[in-house]
């Protein structure tokens, strides 16, 4: 299976790089979206197949094997399959939780969390939450989705500016995503779990980060960032129809999970080939 090409020299550059320098390589993707499609209720999400298998295939070839996730670690764990992919590290609720080895590791969430729980099915009984809303409580932060409203994207409008006000005042802050607005704590963000990493891998490293939503433009600046240090590094979107402006910063996108399987399953075989 032949690589795809990158929209760009730089990305060009850098997936030439991970191919011939693979133990020198850091490749990081985001979970829902990316590694996993997107379901209607997020208790369902699973990793599409042979997304583990190829993971699992790569993680000996290469420097670093990282998934950053707005979900829990542990979750994601879970839901992937990747308590057997030997040596990836998950970063949970943006970077604030570290899995590795089978055990998670995390600050205290802010008292603004518990106050958001308490606080957050009265605040949708009162602005009126189109039928088919859910909280999805993940332990150290809370989301709001509306993919199972009849009309999610209105849905979600009618909720941003009471969820912005209820985040302010707990002190946390407002994530918006596909058909989903997350109430987090602040100070952390997929970026700066990004760059922890590459600082970890050392000048030499190679970086991919491969992701499908609005929180995920973090990450891909902390790529470009690294650009700008002369370190390689390439952006890549799992495309939908539903966010037009990470596919618009990326230097490669791809069909959804479907389009990342196949290019973990032709970067592995390019390693393996070199």
């Amino acid at each position: 299976m032949p690589l795809p090409t990158p929209g760009s020299e730089q990305g060009a550059a850098a997936l030439d790089r991970i191919v011939q320098r693979p133990a020198d390589a850091v490749l990081s993707f985001d979970f829902d979206g990316t590694l996993a499609p997107i379901v209607s209720d997020p208790a369902d999400a699973r990793a599409y197949p042979g997304v583990t298998a190829e993971l699992s295939r790569l993680a000996p070839l290469v420097g670093r094997l990282v998934i950053i996730t707005g979900r829990p670690a542990a979750v994601a764990v879970e839901y992937g399959g990747l308590a057997d992919v030997d040596g990836v590290l998950v970063l949970g609720h943006y970077g604030l939780e570290r899995w590795e080895y089978g055990r998670v590791t995390a600050p205290e969430p802010p008292a603004g969390v518990a106050l958001v729980r308490e606080e957050l099915p009265e605040l949708l009984r009162k602005t009126g939450a189109h039928e088919g809303t859910a909280i999805e409580d993940k332990g150290r932060s809370l989301a709001v989705h509306t993919r199972r409203a009849a009309d999610p994207d209105a849905a979600l409008e009618t909720l941003r500016i009471p969820l912005a006000a209820l985040a302010q005042r707990a002190g946390l802050t407002v994530e918006p995503g596909r058909r989903v607005i997350e109430l987090r704590p602040a100070g952390m963000d997929k970026g700066a779990a990004l760059a922890g990493v590459a600082a970890d891998a050392g000048d030499g490293a190679a970086v991919l980060y491969a992701g499908d939503d609005l929180g995920d433009l973090a990450a891909f600046e902390a790529v470009e960032r690294l650009r700008e240090k002369g370190l390689p590094g390439i952006t890549v979107c799992s495309g939908s129809d539903e966010v037009a402006e990470l596919a618009a910063r990326a230097d490669l996108v791809v069909d959804g999970p479907p389009g990342i399987a196949d290019l973990l399953a032709a970067l592995r075989e390019a390693i393996e080939d070199r």
